[in-house]
């Protein structure tokens, strides 16, 4: 079966790379708005089976690998910023908080139309931030497009002072190990 990963991020097709397995990418191309009073666990969880669906359109033998991802904090979730301004308001509401990363996966056998999907949670406590470290760090890495006005990926790093959860790769976008779960319950197996 061929493995199809419902995603244009470079970013989790990098860390799908990492299982070193052969994977073809596809823009899922949905409406990714929020329903009226939608937690976030369930607009993700929502989000990555849509986006695998709408793959599945096109591929009648793979697995496809839906995934969505949002920060929040306070109850709110945090959007991605569009610019220096703006993420700069995000980054200095950020200091010194712990902001939940959900992030929404969803593993469809286009052949079968089995569907396994899970929402993986990963925490971010941030440093105290000096306003100095927020506009050197906007310049440098430009999150603008990043939910939270960071990329952990990057030198985004340097904004945290601790990290919870259970896989590192959730936090840039694909749990990884609950995916390996998914793929042996398909009896595809990584190694």
């Amino acid at each position: 079966m061929k493995i199809v990963l419902a995603s244009t991020s470079p970013y989790r097709k990098a860390l799908l790379e990492k299982l070193q397995i052969p994977f073809q990418t596809a823009s899922p191309d949905i409406d990714e708005t929020p329903l009226e009073n939608e937690t976030a666990i369930a607009l993700v969880k929502r989000l990555s089976i849509a986006k695998a669906k709408k793959v599945a359109n096109d591929y009648s033998n793979a697995l496809i690998i839906g995934s969505d991802q949002v920060a929040v904090i306070d109850n709110q979730i945090l959007g991605k910023p569009g610019n220096f301004e703006t993420a700069t308001k995000q980054l200095k509401s950020l200091s010194s908080k712990t902001v939940i990363f959900y992030t929404g996966l969803c593993l469809l056998n286009a052949k079968t139309t089995n569907i396994q999907s899970d929402v993986v949670p990963f925490e971010v406590k941030f440093r105290s931030l000096k306003d100095s470290w927020i506009s050197h760090y906007l310049q440098k890495d430009q999150p603008y497009n990043s939910a939270g006005s960071f990329k952990s990926e990057g030198l985004g790093i340097a904004l945290f002072e601790e990290l919870h959860g259970s896989d590192p790769n959730t936090l840039v976008g694909l749990p990884l190990i609950r995916l390996i779960d998914m793929f042996a319950e398909e009896g595809f197996e990584i190694l």
